[in-house]
């Protein structure tokens, strides 16, 4: 990835984590390999997934702005000078001993003797485990789905996304992450979802909140009208005399959450006029002010 994760996403050190959230979805909305065949643009989405992954969390953030980690995410080795070493009596690195003395050391690792090669040994490790991120849209978090993802090597993947998603949930793919030495086995990939916004639902934890437009006569009148859920749309009972801003209440179509619980819905009212108010509504409201005339802002 860059030297400089922030520079990946193009921010200043003192950008907010609202910032990098968001510079990160604007870059993978041009650069993602899905949706261009640029290398260069692969490189730039590449490098800013990295740069959000070590920077969407605060702590690890803060860790890495206080040198702590690389851009990486690995620990930084602390610095000891020679001399601490060189004076410590007990130190088997000591000046005097010299680099020579660690033959054995490397011996016991690799199968050799400082004076030739013994019987090589297998040398077996697990593959590391590669992150990335992996942005979502709302309704595919919420109704859970699947998505295909392209890997670094060009491969493509089909991932599950389970049914109520967040945002910032990992997701691990069993064995796609980095190759293994000898016989171990390959690493983990691990997925950081991102749940992009939608202009019309809004989460709250496992509750669900949507603005439901209705009519003069609605509002007045009461009535029942078609209200969307994330399942397909419900028939609502619009109370007689709604106002905008009223919530009315969805019990459980919300989000599935842990133990199959599901959140509630609500729905807020918003009165919208008619697109023309023709005459015969003018003067019906003119003759109803007359005789009717209140204040809502002097309040009840």
């Amino acid at each position: 990835m860059a030297d400089d994760p922030y520079k990946a996403l193009g921010l200043a050190r003192d950008a907010s984590q609202s910032d990098i959230k968001k510079a990160y979805r604007r870059i993978a909305k041009t650069d993602h390999p899905d949706l261009t065949p640029d290398p260069a643009a692969h490189e730039r989405f590449k490098a800013a997934s990295a740069a959000y992954d070590l920077l969407k969390d605060p702590e690890q953030r803060a860790r890495y702005d206080r040198g702590e980690i690389d851009a990486s995410g690995q620990e930084r080795p602390q610095r000891h000078y020679y001399r601490e070493y060189a004076e410590a009596g007990d130190n088997p690195y000591r000046q005097e001993q010299g680099f020579d003395d660690l033959s054995g050391v490397f011996s016991d690792l690799f199968g050799r003797h400082a004076g030739g090669r013994r019987g090589a040994r297998g040398f077996d490790m697990r593959g590391p485990d590669q992150r990335f991120t992996l942005e979502i849209d709302f309704m595919t978090a919420a109704r859970g789905g699947s998505t295909r993802i392209t890997m670094p090597d060009g491969s493509e993947l089909s991932v599950k996304i389970p049914e109520g998603a967040h945002d910032g949930q990992v997701i691990r793919l069993r064995g796609k992450g980095g190759a293994g030495y000898g016989d171990g086995g390959p690493g983990d990939a691990l997925l950081t979802l991102v749940v992009a916004d939608d202009p019309d639902w809004r989460r709250d934890g496992d509750d669900l909140e949507i603005t439901l437009p209705i009519t003069i006569d609605e509002a007045v009148l009461g009535g029942r009208v078609e209200a969307p859920t994330i399942d397909g749309p419900v028939m609502l009972t619009v109370p007689r005399g709604a106002s905008s801003g009223q919530k009315l209440r969805l019990k459980g179509r919300g989000i599935r959450g842990a133990g199959g619980h599901r959140g509630d819905q609500h729905v807020v009212l918003k009165i919208v006029m008619p697109p023309h108010v023709d005459d015969e509504l003018a003067r019906f409201m003119e003759n109803w002010r007359r005789d009717h005339a209140y204040d809502p802002r002097r309040g009840k």
